[in-house]
């Protein structure tokens, strides 16, 4: 299985959102199609003959915006190599109620046993690209980015961080190995053991490569500036409203990228940008976003 790459026509995105990681792909497949048919499929096996062949068109049953075209072509060529694919949409564009997006040929058996997977992933991934677009054009004419969080899907990341480009957004880090990102309860704890968070940042940052990231969590004016003289890369300023975000950037004075959290929805995210901070991490673009009306229509043949 190789590396999804999304097609650079019709784009949405402010960047090319790049490739799913093959390795990435493959166990969520796998894995998939295991839980969906461990010992075949006992219904196609039975019911259609061997001989039977199907066209099948996926179908757009309301507007959204693309992702998982390549994914949903993966799937069926995990199941059946010799299905035939063309993909009519490139992920990260516009689709309107009706449009056809993709369209396999092959074994009817194949197919029928590849559709639900390919097709809860497609959709979930269309979903959560949606979703995020509507938060990027929210927020268009300000210097904010609107990015994901690590709110998503258990086994799932590697796709609907994707999804989130598809849409539009930028990634936050991938998992907890790729920088320092001190919150709520790491501060918590520090304030139990009578440790200054501001010692600490600065002891985590002479002990840190200067490759290494770290982001620092506070709910308070007053907790900015030790943080920000610590050394901090970036500031989340967590469950601020608009006047005490402005309060806390003036505060920050450009010595740290100024990160917003919490509260925000399609309401609240156009006033939270234009309070000039650069980072809006919203964590419903991937626990909260619905899976798009995507649909199979299948025709077989004997």
């Amino acid at each position: 299985m190789t590396d999804v790459t999304a097609p650079t026509t019709d784009r949405l995105a402010v960047t090319d959102p790049g490739t799913i990681p093959s390795h990435a792909l493959r166990r969520v497949v796998e894995t998939a199609l295991e839980e969906d048919a461990p010992w075949g499929d006992v219904t196609s096996e039975t019911l259609i003959p061997a001989t039977a062949t199907a066209t099948a068109t996926l179908a757009a049953r309301e507007p959204g915006v693309l992702s998982g075209g390549g994914v949903f072509v993966s799937v069926m060529h995990a199941v059946d190599p010799s299905i035939t694919a063309e993909v009519h949409v490139s992920d990260g564009s516009r689709f309107d109620a009706g449009d056809t997006l993709v369209t396999v040929s092959g074994p009817a058996r194949s197919v029928l046993r590849a559709e639900r997977v390919a097709l809860n992933l497609v959709q979930r991934m269309s979903g959560v690209a949606t979703l995020t677009a509507a938060y990027v054009a929210a927020v268009a004419g300000t210097q904010a980015r609107i990015v994901d969080t690590r709110k998503t899907t258990p086994g799932l990341r590697a796709l609907e961080r994707y999804a989130v480009r598809c849409g539009g957004g930028r990634n936050h880090r991938t998992s907890l190995s790729d920088a320092v990102m001190a919150k709520d309860n790491h501060l918590a704890v520090l304030l139990a053991d009578g440790i200054d968070i501001g010692d600490a940042v600065r002891s985590a940052r002479q002990r840190l490569g200067h490759t290494v990231h770290l982001e620092v969590e506070v709910d308070r004016v007053d907790q900015i500036e030790p943080v920000v003289a610590a050394g901090v890369d970036t500031i989340m300023l967590d469950n601020f409203g608009p006047d005490a975000l402005r309060e806390g950037i003036a505060v920050v004075g450009g010595r740290a990228l100024v990160e917003a959290s919490g509260g925000v929805n399609l309401d609240t995210v156009a006033a939270i940008a234009a309070t000039g901070v650069d980072v809006i991490s919203v964590g419903a673009l991937t626990h909260s976003a619905r899976a798009l009306d995507l649909g199979l229509d299948v025709a077989v043949s004997a």
